[in-house]
Order: C-alpha cells, then structure tokens, then sequence
C-alpha cells in the first residue's frame, strides 16, 4: 500500500502546485486569483479526505476478509488434529 499512497501523495502534490502556478500567471485581479486558490485547495483538501476514507474502507474490508480466512484454517487445523 506505501507505493499507491506515496503515488496519491506526489498526484496530489503535483496538482496543487500546477494549480498554484497556472492561478498565478492568469490575468486575474489578486484578490480573484487568492480565492480561486483557496477553492481549490479546499477541493483538493476535500478529495485528499475522501481518498483517505475509501483507503479506511479497503483496509478494514481487507482486515475482515484476513480474520475470516485465519478463522477458516484454525477450523481445518483443528479437524486435521482431530483425525490423528
């Protein structure tokens, strides 16, 4: 999970930064150009927390799945040790 995270990170970082840099060189009063980067990076803050709960959801998704398998082979280990 590190590589698609740090892969999410700079995605996000990057887009941020090309976002910054395109609101600047627009030909924009300064006070139009702050709050068009403040929309943004409340749009990008919003994503980056909604990124973050799908990753929650998958990991405790996975978390369940791991304790049902573990739950499945400690059952056949038992019935193994029970035939011997």
């Amino acid at each position: 999970m590190k590589p698609i995270g740090s892969f999410i990170t700079g995605l996000l970082a990057g887009a941020a930064i090309g976002g910054a840099i395109a609101l600047l060189f627009a030909p924009k009063s300064g006070k139009d150009t702050r709050e068009q980067i403040f929309r943004k990076f409340k749009e990008l803050e919003d994503e980056l927390e909604s990124l973050k709960g799908k990753a929650g959801q998958k990991a405790n998704r996975m978390r369940e799945d791991l304790a049902a398998k573990i739950a499945e082979l400690q059952l056949e280990i038992e019935k193994l040790a029970k035939q011997m």
